[in-house]
């Protein structure tokens, strides 16, 4: 996941510089991808006010432990996934697992999963917490987030929009099809998440002004 963190005053980050940031609790590692005016474009863009008192901070540059212990966490994803799947047969539960990300001091997780219909997860994160020794958060996503953090490739060849540069996900209709020309196929039509694919919406605006000529 993607977050803002406040810089403070005197201290100077590149991108790609690996750091550890405030979490809630603990600390969480993590890799610079935006600053300055940049970072600054985004929040306004997402509509975060770079005075709230809500922005965590960034502590320093990761040192080699911090690194260390952050590797080992995520070496745990894969196992405590399957685990999690276990236990939540067991119990009965409606829900499916995406993913599994632990923050970087290894002493929370975030567990990702979608569900049809509202899930009462409240014996699991019991069980979770017991198995793993983490504090444990539940996180639900929908089917496109889904195949964001799984990943692919689609019709295209290419690897899926949403897990490499896409970060909103707007609506997307038949409309942009028809406009389009397009046969409404449903194969044709649909990403690996199911629904229809983000692409439909990019170059539909240019049909529109196109059209409007002939």
């Amino acid at each position: 996941h993607k977050d803002f963190f406040r810089i403070a005053h005197g201290h100077y980050y590149n991108e790609g510089d690996i750091v550890a940031v405030e979490a809630a609790p603990g600390h969480d590692i993590g890799i610079v991808t935006l600053v300055g005016e940049t970072a600054r474009l985004q929040m306004r863009r997402k509509k975060v006010d770079p005075n709230s008192e809500d922005i965590k901070r960034i502590y320093r540059r990761a040192r080699v432990s911090d690194i260390e212990k952050w590797i080992i966490a995520v070496e745990r994803e894969d196992s405590t996934m399957h685990k999690t799947k276990n236990i939540a047969n067991h119990l009965s539960l409606e829900m499916k697992f995406n993913d599994i990300e632990y923050q970087g001091d290894n002493t929370k997780a975030i567990f990702y999963y979608t569900a049809e219909e509202r899930v009462d997860f409240r014996e699991l994160i019991k069980k979770l917490a017991e198995e793993f020794r983490i504090r444990v958060e539940m996180k639900q996503i929908g089917v496109r987030q889904e195949a964001s953090r799984i990943g692919g490739i689609g019709s295209c060849g290419r690897e899926l929009c949403c897990s490499t540069w896409l970060v909103n996900f707007t609506s997307v209709t038949t409309n942009s099809a028809r406009v389009q020309q397009l046969s409404l196929n449903p194969q044709k039509l649909a990403g690996n998440c199911g629904k229809l694919k983000c692409c439909l919406n990019f170059e539909s605006d240019h049909y529109l002004e196109a059209l409007k000529t002939f």
